[in-house]
């Protein structure tokens, strides 16, 4: 029974360490991105973590993973900044929009009402944005990390014993996946492959739309599809400005996750 629990522990804590690295690749890059993530030391050490979800689900992460440090490091840095704005650009309206509510069906009320609905899943377990970020709360990163934030503590619930936080954080993990990140990523993660075959980018895509899919069927709910239209653009949308990488990191935590971790 411990050995189950332990497996389980390390089970989420391996998921956490995925969508942390979806939430840093997509963040504007720095360092910190090229050191973890697109050397090959980097994602050598991140394909161990989706090895472990391999061997319990019977995925294919691992593979996907490696794709993304094939490289040496110092010749990266210029280029991979080159890419991120040609891919992302500086607008809500970039070559492969980064925003959840850039995604679906037009609509006047939709956009307000998921980031309303999103607002709500940060503040239920005491997180907001930090205002000097200059970001959205639709950001595929912040939701990223909003999981990874989820996946901890659902470890930590595991190595207390405590089901009740267990179950908390399961249901708002499945909820999350079913009306926000799952709705939209496979998409985007599709598209920004297709712009960016071959290249950093491209393959964290593919690796994106891999991970929440599978993360969908674990939790038991449908995910998005690989092609979503986007929303036209309204007269609203305007330029943003875009922070550094460390300025990126969106979510605080006011209070501790369920007061106990």
């Amino acid at each position: 029974m411990l050995m189950d629990i332990r497996r389980e522990a390390d089970v989420a804590l391996c998921r956490s360490a995925l969508y942390e690295a979806l939430a840093l690749g997509f963040r504007p890059p720095t360092p910190e991105t090229l050191a973890r993530l697109a050397s090959p030391e980097g994602a050598s050490a991140l394909a161990d973590a989706a090895a472990v979800l391999d061997g319990e689900r019977n995925t294919d992460l691992a593979p996907l993973v490696r794709r993304l440090g094939p490289y040496p490091l110092s010749p990266q840095a210029e280029a991979l900044q080159a890419s991120y704005g040609h891919l992302f650009g500086h607008t809500a309206r970039g070559c492969v929009p980064p925003y959840e509510t850039e995604y679906g069906e037009d609509s006047p009320f939709l956009p307000a009402q998921e980031m309303s609905d999103l607002a709500a899943f940060f503040r239920a377990f005491g997180l907001a944005l930090r205002p000097a970020g200059h970001e959205r709360i639709d950001h595929i990163s912040c939701e990223c990390e909003f999981l990874l934030l989820l996946a901890r503590k659902e470890a930590y619930a595991l190595e207390r014993d405590d089901q009740a936080m267990r179950e908390e954080t399961r249901r708002a993990a499945r909820l999350f996946l079913r009306d926000h990140l799952g709705r939209f990523a496979p998409a985007f993660g599709k598209r920004l492959a297709r712009e960016d075959p071959g290249g950093f980018y491209g393959a964290l895509g593919d690796l994106c739309a891999a991970f929440v899919t599978e993360e969908c069927a674990w939790a038991h709910v449908a995910a998005g599809p690989e092609v979503l239209r986007l929303r036209s653009p309204s007269e609203a949308d305007a330029p943003m400005a875009c922070g550094t990488g460390e300025q990126l990191l969106q979510i605080t935590r006011p209070v501790a996750l369920g007061g106990s971790g």
